[in-house]
């Protein structure tokens, strides 16, 4: 399946991105985006530091786990995540890094950043990365409120101390003995995530016919997709897609993904967007609940709190 691909270039009208990405996000859930303006050379540090994350022994990865390895930082090791109604766990590790630049009230709220002092620049790379994906999420979701008749800067108040996550996956080469598939079927929690990694194969996605279609892309561009919080928010306009990696490709070497979830500030209040009801769509989420009250709660379903 070739997704829709936008160019961020600005030459182009915002107008005419933000119904390119709006119409994506509407009729398939997922889209990718070129000319984004994301260092190439930085992308290749990460997933470097990646690789040496994970090359780690398992003896000292389990010193940089957080709540028995179902932490929002740190390491969490093979076995922990399940998706929802899945027989067995992922078949992943993985390293996840947050927002590094805190301010009051959420500075002591919020959990810290583990740190490994004998991989070089470790923290100031993954910082970098997550910032500069931080402004790009900012800007894509500007064409999105446009496409939802919101202010260009609508989501910048809500999502400028989101808990957003840089996750670093490994899946290791597949051993036949274990049962399960690389990532179950799942949707994300998340507004939205950029994804860097799709041009292997094993990403699939459902689609409304319940087919998987393979994703396939270019190593230039990062596929992204809406989550549950975008959805609720738009009131199922927006498609949050179930979406899942197989086992399928070499399974003899390892496989890297980078994706970046873009989260709401803890504190705010996701309520259904007024102008996304109306006779022919009611309010299909009429309650209202705190965007960090509903991240804890599919934390749970998941094994990660």
């Amino acid at each position: 399946m070739n997704i829709p691909i936008t160019s961020l270039k600005k030459t182009n009208s915002n107008n005419d991105i933000a119904k390119e990405i709006g119409h994506a996000c509407e009729d398939f859930g997922f889209f990718a985006i070129k000319d984004h303006g994301i260092n190439t050379k930085l992308i290749n540090d990460t997933l470097k530091i990646s690789k040496k994350i994970f090359n780690l022994p398992l003896k000292n990865k389990i010193n940089y786990q957080q709540n028995n390895g179902a932490g929002q930082r740190g390491y969490t090791p093979f076995g922990i995540e399940k998706a929802v109604n899945a027989k067995s766990s992922d078949q992943k590790e993985f390293w996840h890094h947050g927002r590094s630049n805190w301010l009051n009230p959420y500075k002591e709220k919020m959990p810290q950043n583990e740190k490994i002092s004998n991989i070089k620049n470790f923290n100031q790379k993954l910082d970098k990365f997550f910032n500069d994906l931080d402004g790009l999420g900012k800007e894509i979701l500007s064409y999105i409120s446009l496409y939802l008749d919101l202010r260009p800067n609508w989501f910048d108040n809500k999502i400028n101390q989101g808990n957003s996550i840089l996750r670093l996956i490994h899946y290791p080469p597949i051993n036949k003995k274990i049962k399960g598939i690389r990532a179950e079927a799942h949707e994300d929690i998340n507004l939205i995530t950029l994804l860097f990694g799709a041009q292997q194969e094993g990403l699939e996605v459902l689609d409304r016919n319940n087919n998987w279609l393979p994703i396939n892309t270019d190593a230039n561009v990062i596929v992204c997709n809406v989550g549950d919080m975008l959805q609720r928010l738009s009131n199922n306009k927006l498609k949050s897609t179930t979406h899942r990696v197989v086992n399928s490709g070499n399974i003899n070497t390892s496989r890297y993904s980078m994706p970046f979830f873009i989260h709401l500030n803890p504190d705010f209040s996701i309520k259904t967007l007024k102008h996304c009801i109306d006779k022919e769509n009611p309010n299909l989420y009429p309650e209202e609940i705190l965007a960090n009250d509903y991240l804890e709660i599919r934390l749970k379903e998941i094994n990660l709190k």
